[in-house]
């Protein structure tokens, strides 16, 4: 049932930042330390079984560490195609909220399943992956399209970092515990293999359990919407799709901001995807040839220092404004990449690297959390979803460039630190184009819009 609208609702604003705090166990705990170790080391004892050098997963040879990188490369693939046929059904149907809760469990069960995954059943952790990770990407399409509703112009930075900062503490809070679990878990009688899977399903319970605070606090705010006869929703998806194609030229602002965040966004995720890959590997091929106690240090303490980082890039915004703040954040990225190339050298590079870590702390949730609320203000009513599908596409569906780059440059050069180097290239073309967004023209096209439409 749809209710009057509301803004600026402390209670409201709460609930919605808790889906962050929720999900975001989902990325600490199984995206980024457990599921990938643990399913390579399943799948290579299955292969040392069959005395092959890889697993056999549908009749296809795959190697043992490869697998789940293919599954995280498949479902991405599927984001980009379904994703925006998701958001337009959402706009249309005004069944944003529930889409968002049916995805959300989707996802939260399977990665409750996960503690499944054993023995010969390393392939199911690939396809549980799948699933939940193609069900976070959709879900996260409608709570971002949740955010012009909740917060007004001036109110959106603050409530975009504000989830932000929540989504890096929840997230951080249960990596911390599972950490803890997972180091002393032989010393209280349980074997390692199996905490690991209760970490894996403590991430989906984590997200499934918070996530009934963001239900019982955010409201609908339109009646749902019936479908035309002779319609299904997939059609009218389709049909949603082909009118916003034809209706983008009335955003020529909104699309050069999307090009600077496909650029600039592509070096973020690529510098955190590769981060612990440079800080692991032998100093004689350009890392640091740091053990896992200090990469784990450091994982913690950028979850828990970007809380504060993304509450402080709000307040920056509102002092400089939210444009030239992420500039401001560009231009602290390159200067990582440059001091990952030519400093962290010597028995000081532990000390460099926390320091490092911090800058990418301070920047990392900050850049992302304004560019969201950014985009949120350029975006036309009643289409936030379907918008916010081709922003989320942007995030997961770009992020091959730049990792590709990295691994060139690293097989050309035989130099980590000139692969790093490379990824400076994002950055500046994001310095590049970003300026010229004329943000109080593209806010002014989405208003016009909505006077039209």
């Amino acid at each position: 049932m749809a209710v009057e609208a509301v803004v600026n609702d402390r209670k409201e604003i709460f609930g919605w930042a808790m889906y962050d705090w929720a999900n975001s166990a989902f990325s600490t705990t199984v995206g980024t330390v457990f599921l990938g170790p643990y399913v390579a080391s399943l799948a290579r004892a299955a292969a040392e079984a069959a005395g092959t050098p890889t697993v056999s997963f549908l009749g296809i040879p795959v190697a043992p560490d490869s697998f789940l990188p293919y599954c995280i490369s498949f479902s991405v693939g599927m984001q980009v195609l379904f994703l925006p046929i998701l958001g337009a059904i959402a706009d249309y149907s005004h069944l944003r909220k529930r889409m968002m809760q049916i995805f959300a469990t989707i996802g939260a069960l399977s990665t409750i399943l996960m503690f499944l995954v054993t023995g010969n059943l390393w392939w199911l952790g690939g396809l549980l992956f799948i699933v939940a990770n193609l069900s976070f990407g959709a879900a996260i399409v409608f709570y971002n399209a949740y955010l012009p509703d909740i917060a007004s112009e001036e109110e959106r930075d603050r409530v975009s970092s504000y989830g932000w900062a929540m989504g890096y503490m929840g997230g951080g809070i249960l990596l911390a515990l599972n950490l803890a679990f997972f180091i002393f878990s032989e010393d209280i009688g349980v074997p390692s293999e199996l905490a690991v899977r209760i970490n894996l399903a403590s991430a989906g319970i984590w997200w499934l359990g918070f996530s009934f605070l963001t239900w019982a606090r955010l409201r609908s705010r339109r009646a749902a919407r019936s479908l035309p006869a002779g319609e299904t929703y997939a059609s009218i998806g389709f049909k949603q799709l082909r009118k916003t194609f034809s209706e983008v030229k009335h955003f020529p602002e909104t699309l050069k901001f999307l090009l600077a965040y496909f650029l600039y966004n592509d070096g973020i995720q690529t510098v955190i995807a590769v981060a612990a890959t440079f800080a692991a590997a032998p100093l004689i091929q350009g890392g640091l040839e740091l053990d896992q106690t200090t990469l784990t240090a450091v994982i913690l303490m950028i979850q828990f220092v970007a809380f504060f980082g993304a509450l402080f890039w709000g307040k920056l915004a509102g002092w400089i404004g939210a444009k030239q703040s992420v500039i401001v954040s560009l231009v602290i990225w390159s200067g990582v990449v440059i001091y990952a190339y030519g400093g962290l050298q010597g028995e000081g590079r532990v000390t460099e690297f926390f320091i490092l870590g911090g800058f990418i702390a301070m920047v990392m949730g900050g850049s992302q959390a304004i560019s969201r609320s950014l985009f949120a203000q350029m975006i036309p009513s009643g289409k936030e979803a379907e918008f916010f599908s081709f922003y989320e596409v942007s995030e997961r569906g770009t992020s091959w460039i730049g990792p590709l780059i990295f691994g060139l440059a690293n097989q050309w050069f035989g130099s980590l630190r000139i692969a790093i180097l490379s990824l400076i290239f994002f950055f500046i073309m994001g310095l590049i184009f970003l300026p010229f967004v004329n943000v109080k023209k593209a806010i002014e096209d989405a208003k016009k819009y909505d006077a039209q439409a």
